[in-house]
């Protein structure tokens, strides 16, 4: 994997680094704004030039630390994203973190949410916008929140829409109805859970939609992390039995089940990014060793033959002698 190689988002002429930074760990209350501006700095050391954001992520301090510091750095040379759905009460001025936020997926609350957002990242503009998670609000996101986006992207303000989301069945359904540029996938296309490969990816595929692909480890659970969790909910047996057998396969190569796990995404066509979350700057230099490891591709097909992924499956190995 080229963690610094720059990928095409559909037909919008956006290209993206195919490692990503994604901001949601630097928005958490125990990192300090001198540990989140080092962690970008890391980011951007390393090469990395897409960052992703949201207003939920800290309640606004994500977007706050973020946009403090790309600050230090041109503007043309990276992209940037962020979401819309969900408003700070008492900080939509964006000058301010809040304590709590809600949901407002109305066309003047995408509005206020952009408005807010610029604010706090400090910028004149994103170029994707995403509408972030409208699990229980299908209607309103695609009837009142999708038009906004895209008049948005008619106009020249944004260069590629589409929504963020944590589940199959109503990215189906948004890939389906709607003219989507773009979809963050978080935790549904991994080594634990390749569940997007069946119906979502290949559509993907066939309507030119873009991928950018979260949590490929899982919140550390694939790195053996203390205290995981799987999909915001206590491990299961059978996902801790097919962990297993993933670090069982790693070792017999010597390596690092997150490596395997950050490369893994990517070989799909559907895949244009894979987005990290790291809170530190060691971390992210991780992460960043991780995705550039060599990886044999007897481990890959080790995988297949042990029942973890299915054969039709892309893995780095297929990717690389037969390119889509």
């Amino acid at each position: 994997m080229d963690p610094f190689a720059r990928a095409p988002v559909g037909s919008t002429g956006l290209r993206i680094s195919q490692l990503g930074f994604g901001a949601a760990a630097i928005g958490n209350a125990h990192v300090t704004e001198a540990d989140a501006e080092a962690t970008v700095r890391a980011a951007w050391d390393a090469g990395i030039r897409h960052f992703d954001a949201a207003p939920m992520y800290g309640n606004g301090a994500a977007e706050f630390r973020l946009g403090r510091a790309l600050a230090a750095y041109p503007r043309d040379e990276y992209t940037l994203s962020t979401k819309v759905g969900r408003l700070i009460p008492g900080h939509e001025d964006g000058d301010a973190v809040g304590e709590s936020w809600v949901y407002d997926f109305s066309a003047d609350g995408v509005k206020r949410s952009v408005a807010a957002s610029l604010r706090r990242l400090g910028v004149d503009r994103v170029d994707m916008l995403l509408i972030h998670d409208p699990d229980d609000h299908y209607d309103a996101a695609l009837n009142e929140a999708y038009p906004v986006l895209a008049r948005l992207r008619d106009e020249g303000v944004v260069s590629a829409i589409g929504f963020g989301m944590t589940q199959i069945p109503l990215p189906v359904r948004f890939v389906r109805e709607t003219d989507m540029d773009v979809l963050l996938l978080a935790g549904r296309y991994s080594l634990l859970d390749p569940e997007g490969a069946h119906e979502l990816l290949p559509l993907c595929v066939d309507r030119g939609v873009a991928v950018m692909n979260a949590q490929s480890l899982h919140g550390g659970l694939i790195a053996g992390q203390p205290e995981p969790r799987f999909h915001y909910q206590p491990v299961d047996p059978a996902t801790q039995a097919r962990l297993d057998v993933i670090r069982r396969v790693c070792d017999r190569y010597g390596v690092p089940t997150a490596a395997a796990a950050i490369q893994f995404p990517l070989a799909h066509p559907a895949v244009t990014s894979v987005l990290t979350g790291p809170s530190t700057g060691d971390q992210m230099r991780g992460n960043l060793a991780w995705a550039e490891m060599h990886i044999s591709d007897d481990l890959w097909a080790d995988l297949k033959s042990e029942g973890i992924l299915a054969d039709d499956i892309p893995t780095p190995a297929r990717h690389r002698e037969e390119p889509v």
